[in-house]
């Protein structure tokens, strides 16, 4: 993740327009209600964006799926390769909801890891990436007594995120207030048609029908399942079969050399 503009040289922050002092005064006729007020420079708004996608990155934990990008995942494993087109194709342009579903270890949290990682750095742009359950708990953790976010505040920041990218949709405990704020969270993107990426491994009819009705408009949604095996059992397939024929190897020399 990039430094902060905190961090970066004085020469580099500095602002034309305000000479850094992050106000101005806006010239305008006397009888304008905004002469002789001090406005908020174009610098401000550029540091706060930077401010929240430092702080939206943080939330996100991304920095535990750095490793998770395009170029190491393998597009050739069967049944993977659509859902790596589709969801690179997303990446360079975020546009629509991208639903990735299919069943445990075929890669959908690396793909969904691996657009927010393009996001992010690439295009510098807000993303919040979570499971369900970690989206709810980060509106719950707002009620703490210290927590130094408003749970309005954090509510808005992921509901109006550029890139909402949920992992894991339907593992959440679906209680009426979990239910509640998901549907609140997916309405609001799906009425502004906000860049949104959903991975499940459960039927979306299993899902509340306001939420499955949206995830499955065809004219916003594109959806791609992965039937690939579990690719965590396919590399201890390999390894046990690595090792099966090394001991069978090492027996072999064994029994040579008795003779």
């Amino acid at each position: 993740m990039a430094s902060s503009a905190a961090s970066k040289p004085a020469e580099e922050s500095y602002c034309p327009h305000c000479g850094g002092a992050g106000w101005l005064r806006v010239e305008v006729p006397v009888t304008d209600p905004r002469f002789g007020r001090l406005m908020p420079c174009v610098c401000r708004a550029h540091a706060k964006e930077e401010r929240n996608l430092e702080d939206l990155y943080k939330l996100s934990n991304l920095d535990a799926f750095q490793h998770q990008v395009f170029a190491n995942f393998d597009p050739e494993v069967p049944s993977a390769s659509e859902g790596y087109y589709a969801a690179a194709d997303f990446a360079t342009q975020p546009e629509g909801w991208l639903i990735l579903l299919g069943g445990y270890g075929t890669g959908k949290t690396h793909l969904a890891a691996a657009i927010a990682n393009y996001v992010v750095q690439d295009h510098r742009m807000q993303v919040y990436f979570a499971v369900a359950p970690d989206l709810l708990h980060h509106l719950r953790a707002t009620y703490a007594p210290g927590s130094d976010v408003t749970y309005d505040e954090r509510f808005e920041q992921i509901r109006s995120v550029y890139l909402l990218i949920i992992d894991d949709l339907g593992a959440e405990q679906s209680t009426p207030w979990a239910v509640e704020k998901l549907y609140q969270i997916f309405n609001y993107r799906y009425n502004l048609r906000l860049p949104t990426v959903v991975t499940s491994n459960i039927d979306l009819d299993r899902l509340d029908p306001r939420i499955c009705s949206r995830l499955c408009d065809p004219d916003l949604c594109r959806h791609v399942f992965m039937a690939s095996g579990d690719y965590r059992m396919r590399h201890m397939d390999r390894q046990f079969a690595k090792n099966q024929g090394a001991a069978g190897q090492a027996s072999r020399r064994g029994y040579n050399k008795g003779r």
